[in-house]
């Protein structure tokens, strides 16, 4: 990875997420970085702490999702250099039920030497929770 500036490290947090190489997106997780899901819904966790929850959080999440595509990321800088503001589209399927997605994210995400420390992600629980068949699959045995 040669651009380690907020927007490069974020982007190719994406290009791992894409090639299902979750172990590399974890890695670019800072030991005490923190996840928060101010939208998720009940029996998701709102709140991630230590890059050891995020990847347990993340261990399986290509059993679910299939993540094709992101045919729209825009990255914003802030007046804080290590803070973006990101929006971005996701499209693929649920694994479980074949339904194909596309859902729309804003992301608060801070990225402190190269590393995430803090990212609140905005994303439409309705999507997975259509995907899923109507129920909260998706989020059971999730950490709370």
């Amino acid at each position: 990875m040669a651009d380690t500036t907020p927007a490069g490290v974020f982007r190719h947090g994406m290009d791992l997420l894409l090639a299902k190489d979750i172990a590399g997106w974890v890695d670019l997780w800072a030991e005490d970085g923190v996840i928060e899901f101010p939208f998720a819904p009940p029996g998701a966790p709102r709140r991630l702490e230590g890059r050891a929850a995020v990847q347990a959080y993340m261990a399986h999440y290509p059993d679910h999702i299939d993540l094709a595509a992101l045919p729209h990321l825009e990255v914003h800088r802030t007046e804080d250099p290590e803070v973006v503001i990101v929006e971005m589209r996701a499209e693929g399927r649920a694994v479980a039920t074949g339904k194909p997605f596309a859902s729309s994210y804003i992301a608060v995400v801070t990225i402190k030497d190269g590393l995430f420390t803090h990212y609140r992600d905005y994303w439409d629980p309705l999507v997975a929770l259509e995907i899923a068949g109507g129920t909260d699959a998706p989020f059971a045995g999730s950490q709370r």
